[in-house]
């Protein structure tokens, strides 16, 4: 079977609609049959709004980009990377991989590898020599995917999802 065809492309100010309704869309996939819905809308509106976006696309040491599949240029999964927050111990060397997230029929193609590449080439970059990041901890293709990449657990933290907290494990991958 070929591979579709498909490109990563930096975002730019404009971009953030676009991340918007991606980011609902993966995280809707993904989570499902896993959180309440009540919560699933909650995390949307306070995470992956436009404005949201258009933040992480303005700051200085962030990078945000999209996975785009051809003909059309339809989005179909991204990147958010940034200062670090995440309840570890933080260097200035660390740069975090804060979300990566792929529709999943578009998953096993290795167009997540190409975001996680990239991830690692922006904190190359900036100079940065540890990626790190968070994940839910029972999310366990995502944990195979990163243990794939080289990341290994150093914590955990707790993450809020709407009136719900879950447990997170926190990895990190030296560059």
């Amino acid at each position: 079977m070929n591979s579709p065809a498909y490109r990563l492309r930096r975002c730019v100010p404009g971009d953030e609609y676009t991340l918007s309704l991606v980011g609902g869309a993966s995280f809707l996939e993904a989570f499902a049959d896993v959180l309440d819905g009540s919560d699933i809308l909650a995390h949307y509106n306070k995470n992956h709004t436009p404005e949201t976006y258009a933040k992480y696309i303005a700051m200085p040491a962030g990078r945000v980009a999209v996975a785009e599949m051809a003909p059309g240029n339809a989005p179909v999964g991204y990147i958010v990377c940034c200062e670090p927050d995440l309840p570890v111990d933080i260097t200035a060397d660390d740069y975090e991989l804060r979300r990566i997230y792929l529709l999943h029929r578009f998953q096993g193609l290795g167009i997540g590898r190409a975001l996680m590449d990239a991830a690692v080439d922006y904190a190359r970059e900036l100079g940065r020599k540890r990626l790190v990041l968070g994940v839910y901890g029972k999310n366990y293709d995502a944990l195979r995917f990163y243990e794939k990449a080289g990341f290994q657990r150093i914590g955990e933290r707790q993450f809020t999802v709407g009136a719900t907290t879950h447990h997170d494990a926190v990895m990190a991958k030296t560059l």
